[in-house]
C-alpha cells in the first residue's frame, strides 16, 4: 500500500481538505481527515518531501506543502516536442505521452486536424494500438476530431481542402478505425443541410462538438437543441458574441447541457473573456484545454501543421501565410497555473476544470478525475509557492516525475 500524508487534498466536493490518501494496486483507497496534517492553511511544509516506508513497509509520500490535486486530463490538444498525433507513428504517440504525464496531464483525448478521410483513419488506427499496449506515460483515453465536418470561413488553421460535409457513414468508419475511442466530432452546422438528421443518427455513438463554425445563434441552438452537447475552444473560430447577435458564445450560455473548452495560455482569450465565460455558463460546464502543436516544449522556428507552415515565436504561434492564430504552444498544466495567477479564477474552479469537468465532459470519470476511492491513482503535487511549481506527478499510484 502507498500512503500520501501531509498534503491538501482536492476532494470530490471540489474543496481543499487536509487529508491522507491511501493506494492499492494503483487505485486510490480510503481518503481520511487527517486533524494533524502538517501542511498548515499557510502553506508552510513540514520538511522537505520524500519517500519513506513504515515498520509494515507501506510506502508513504510526504506531502507536507504541497496541494494533491487528481491528474490533469487534456481533452484538445495536438502535439509537442516536435510531434503530432496526426503524424500516424507509434513514435509520436509516445513522445507525446511522456511529454504531457511529466508535466502532470496523465490522461489524454488528441484533437486531429482536418486531413483525407484514410489519413484520419489511419491516425485513429495507431492511436487505438497505442491505447491497448503497454507504454510509459499518459493513458490515451479518447479523440477530439475538429474536423472534418467544419466551416470553410471559420476554418483558422485546418486544411480547407479536405472540409466535408457531415457524413453518419464517415463517423462510422472513424468509430471502427478508433475501436470506439473517437468521443468528440466537431460540426459546423450553417455548412450543413440536414445537421439535425445528421445530428440524430449519430448522437448516441459519439458527442457533437460545434467545433470552427460561422453559424449565427439560432442555427447553434438548434443544433445543440438536436442534440449536439459540446463547443471546441470557446470564442476561438466561431462566431463574435455581440448584444444584437449573440452566435455560438450566446448559444452554449442558453442551453444548459453543453460543455465548453477554453484555452487558458493568456494568447488566445482575454482574462476578462475566461472569467466571463466561467459567469455565464458556470464553472461545472467549462473544460480548460491546451490546443498546443507539435512546437510545444520547441524553440522558434517554422513547423507544420497539417501540411501548413506554422512559426512559433515566443509564447505565439502563427501560420506563416496570413498570421493567424493557429494553436498554443503551452500544456494544460500551465493553462490551469496561468488561470489562477494572472486571470483571478479560483485555484478549486482551475482545478476542477482541468481535471473532473473533462473526464465528465468526454463520459470518462468513473475511472478518471478526482481522489476517489476506486478510481485510477493518478494525483499531482503542486508546491504552495506563487508559481503552483510542480513537485510530483503520481500515475497509477507510482512517482513518475519530480523531485521526491
Amino acid at each position: 500500500m502507498v500512503k500520501i500524508t501531509g498534503g491538501t487534498v482536492f476532494g470530490p466536493d471540489l474543496r481543499f481538505h487536509n487529508s491522507e490518501v491511501e493506494i492499492r494496486d494503483g487505485v486510490f483507497g480510503a481518503v481520511r481527515d487527517s486533524e494533524n496534517n502538517t501542511a498548515g492553511g499557510d502553506g508552510s511544509a513540514a520538511g522537505d518531501r520524500c519517500i519513506g516506508f513504515t515498520s509494515d513497509g507501506d510506502q508513504v509520500i510526504n506531502a507536507s506543502g504541497c496541494y494533491v490535486i487528481p491528474g490533469l486530463i487534456d481533452i484538445h490538444f495536438h502535439g509537442a516536442l516536435g510531434y503530432d498525433v496526426c503524424d500516424a507513428s507509434r513514435k509520436a504517440y509516445e513522445e507525446i505521452a511522456k511529454y504531457e504525464a511529466m508535466n502532470g496531464i496523465t490522461a489524454i483525448c488528441p484533437a486531429t486536424l482536418t486531413l483525407p478521410v484514410e489519413k484520419l483513419e489511419e491516425v485513429l488506427r495507431i492511436g487505438a494500438d497505442f491505447a491497448r499496449s503497454e507504454h510509459e506515460g499518459s493513458d490515451l483515453i479518447g479523440f477530439n476530431m475538429e474536423g472534418p465536418f467544419i466551416s470553410h470561413v471559420k476554418k483558422g488553421a485546418q486544411n480547407e481542402a479536405y472540409i466535408l460535409h457531415c457524413n453518419p457513414a464517415v463517423v462510422e468508419r472513424f468509430m471502427e478505425a478508433s475501436d470506439g475511442l473517437v468521443k468528440i466530432i466537431g460540426l459546423a452546422p450553417e455548412e450543413n443541410p440536414g445537421f439535425e438528421d445528421y445530428i440524430a443518427a449519430v448522437r448516441d455513438r459519439v458527442i457533437i462538438s460545434l467545433a470552427h463554425t460561422n453559424a449565427d445563434y439560432e442555427t447553434a441552438v438548434r443544433a445543440f437543441r438536436a442534440g449536439a452537447s459540446h463547443a471546441v475552444h470557446l470564442y476561438n473560430a466561431m462566431t463574435d458574441m455581440t448584444h444584437r447577435a449573440p452566435g455560438v458564445v450566446g448559444a452554449v450560455c442558453d442551453c444548459a447541457h453543453v460543455n465548453a473548452e477554453i484555452i487558458c495560455d493568456g494568447i488566445h482569450v482575454h482574462p476578462a473573456a475566461v472569467r466571463a465565460a466561467l459567469r455565464m455558463n458556470g464553472k461545472d460546464r467549462m473544460v480548460l484545454i491546451s490546443d498546443s502543436l507539435r512546437c510545444t516544449g520547441m524553440p522558434d522556428g517554422e513547423y507544420m501543421l497539417g501540411g501548413e507552415p506554422v512559426v512559433k515565436k515566443g509564447r505565439y504561434c502563427t501560420l506563416k501565410e496570413g498570421g493567424n492564430l493557429a494553436g498554443s504552444v503551452s500544456n494544460v498544466a500551465d493553462c490551469m497555473r496561468n488561470a489562477v495567477k494572472t486571470m483571478d479564477i479560483p485555484l478549486e474552479t482551475a482545478v476542477q476544470c482541468a481535471t473532473i469537468n473533462p473526464a465528465r465532459a468526454i463520459h470518462e470519470d468513473a475511472i478518471y478525475g478526482s481522489i476517489t476511492p476506486g478510481k485510477k491513482a493518478d494525483a499531482v503535487l503542486l508546491r504552495k509557492d506563487a508559481d503552483l511549481t510542480l513537485a510530483a506527478v503520481i500515475k497509477d499510484g507510482r512517482v513518475i516525475a519530480g523531485e521526491m
